[in-house]
């Protein structure tokens, strides 16, 4: 039985979401592995705009529970920080104890990207731990984002891979993805 891997990300914001979405199910079969990728199923026509969202949400669950694995782009989108979405999955996916690797295309880091919104204005308070100019502390643990997402992610055995894609190929850029790919299926060849 071949891996089911559940492939988590911002792409279906994308224009061309349809066509990023198609290419990174054609690398994940031809690694050897199934993908579930949400925006892949069709859903009915809904009464609100809530009704759909609720839809999209259940199907994307359904497609959760199914998956042996996840990979996450960690990509920061809207902001310096991961998709939302895609963190609510991750959390998922390792809260019911499946596999977990994940990817990010930009190479600084969480803490370099936060002193970057504060456009560096940053203090270092009594404890020595960095805060913005709004006091809010900003954190300092080497991690390619939130401590949680990485953390999730390698304690479990899996690991994030940083890339430093292009800015016009942030979301577009399979590099990092097919090395997430390529370790997956060494892990499930190596269990078999």
């Amino acid at each position: 039985m071949s891996l089911k891997v559940y492939l988590a990300g911002p792409e279906v914001f994308l224009a061309n979401a349809r066509e990023q979405l198609d290419r990174k199910i054609a690398l994940t079969r031809a690694a050897g592995l199934v993908p579930l990728s949400p925006g892949d199923l069709a859903i009915p026509p809904q009464p609100t705009k809530r009704q759909l969202g609720h839809a999209i949400s259940e199907i994307d669950e359904r497609l959760m529970n199914d998956a042996d694995a996840i990979i996450a782009n960690l990509t920061p989108y809207h902001g310096i920080s991961a998709d939302t979405g895609t963190c609510f999955e991750l959390g998922y996916m390792c809260a019911r104890g499946k596999l977990a690797f994940g990817y990010t295309n930009v190479i600084a880091d969480m803490r370099t990207r936060a002193i970057g919104y504060y456009d560096g204005n940053v203090l270092v308070d009594a404890a020595g731990r960095l805060r913005g100019a709004d006091g809010l502390m900003i954190e300092d643990v080497d991690m390619a984002d939130n401590l949680m997402m990485q953390g999730g992610i390698e304690r479990r055995g899996g690991k994030i891979i940083i890339h430093d894609a292009a800015p016009d190929a942030l979301y577009t850029d399979t590099t990092a993805f097919e090395i997430c790919l390529r370790l997956l299926a060494e892990r499930a060849e190596a269990s078999r």
